[in-house]
């Protein structure tokens, strides 16, 4: 069984990757690495012990040791794979130190802030033969599968559009979020969710065809925005998304015959049943769609990128469709996002 390691005690990492990891039985847990005062830039003592009180807990509850900065879980034999909840900004550097200590990669989204950055860890992956995994859970969500098999049926007629929105409230001032040098901002944060999903809606052929990137005044980073993405059969898919909002994570399905609409779409936690309404008319039927636990099915599609070539070269190329589309958006708005 191979051996996965945690760079950085955060919140997303306790809360919902070692509970999923439990459940996927398919990694042996090594244990979490705390930056080194160098690692760490500008950290104080009181931050750096904050960040050893968060790893212990790690360890109470999950076993695993601490690792005493991210080079030393990097290079030790002791770890075959590397998981990285560090902020955006920060991934490239990291996923570079892994790969070249030859150790598979989970990286939250996105994998990297530029396509350029994206497409280096590829061809470092691929010439080692490492996998390379970012992590938007919600596409392995059995939900996405029970919608489009409704689509697939003909009940709603023939797809017009789809629109996806996706945007949650303002968070705390120190969120990385807000912070253009950590990778912040709506475009790497919550756009890319709906860029992901629309490309998944429309296929391999889908490309951005409107962007707008919209600043709130006491904010260095983009706020929030919208685009189009368009196949080469003429399937449209509207997407919007912000980090000032009231909170919405929706999938609109406007067809010939009827309209679908969910709740959730991107961000059903474990157990959770979403909900689907399809509308004809003045007629409305509600109905669950299938609980699942997509953070447990990414880590076991990571773990088969490890074990098989095929999957593996086929998940570098839709990490680099995703920094493509991102990077899209960025030449239409014509803003510099990195």
């Amino acid at each position: 069984m191979k051996r996965i390691g945690i760079i950085c005690p955060s919140e997303i990492a306790f809360r919902r990757f070692l509970p999923a990891l439990k459940e996927a039985g398919c990694f042996e847990y090594a244990g979490v690495a705390i930056a080194s005062k160098e690692e760490f830039v500008g950290a104080t003592d009181e931050i750096l012990a904050k960040e050893r009180a968060k790893a212990q807990t790690f360890v109470d509850n999950y076993g695993g040791k601490i690792y005493e900065g991210y080079k030393k879980l990097i290079h030790s034999d002791d770890v075959d794979a590397i998981y990285l909840p560090l902020p955006p900004g920060l991934h490239y550097k990291w996923a570079k130190e892994a790969l070249s200590a030859d150790k598979h990669i989970l990286c939250e989204k996105p994998c990297t802030t530029a396509v350029a950055t994206t497409e280096d860890l590829m061809n470092d992956a691929e010439a080692k033969d490492l996998a390379a995994h970012e992590n938007y859970m919600f596409a392995f969500h059995e939900q996405l599968e029970a919608i489009n098999d409704i689509v697939k049926s003909g009940e709603i007629g023939d797809v017009r559009l789809y629109r996806i929105s996706f945007g949650f409230p303002m968070r705390a001032q120190n969120d990385f979020r807000y912070n253009k040098a950590l990778g912040g901002g709506a475009l790497l944060d919550c756009g890319g969710y709906t860029f992901k999903y629309a490309s998944m809606l429309l296929g391999p052929t889908a490309k951005m065809k409107y962007a707008q990137s919209n600043n709130i005044d006491g904010f260095n980073v983009d706020m929030y925005g919208s685009a189009a993405l368009v196949n080469d059969e003429g399937v449209t898919a509207q997407v919007a998304f912000g980090m000032d909002h009231n909170y919405k994570c929706e999938l609109e399905v406007w067809g010939s015959k009827g309209t679908i609409y969910t709740n959730r779409i991107l961000t059903a936690p474990a157990g959770f049943v979403p909900e689907v309404i399809i509308r004809k008319g003045n007629e409305e039927d509600k109905r669950n769609l299938p609980a699942d636990d997509a953070f447990k099915k990414s880590i076991l599609h990571f773990s088969k990128c490890i074990e098989d070539a095929e999957t593996r070269k086929a998940n570098y190329e839709t990490l680099l469709r995703q920094a493509r589309l991102v990077e899209q958006f960025k030449q239409l708005a014509n803003i510099d996002v990195k």
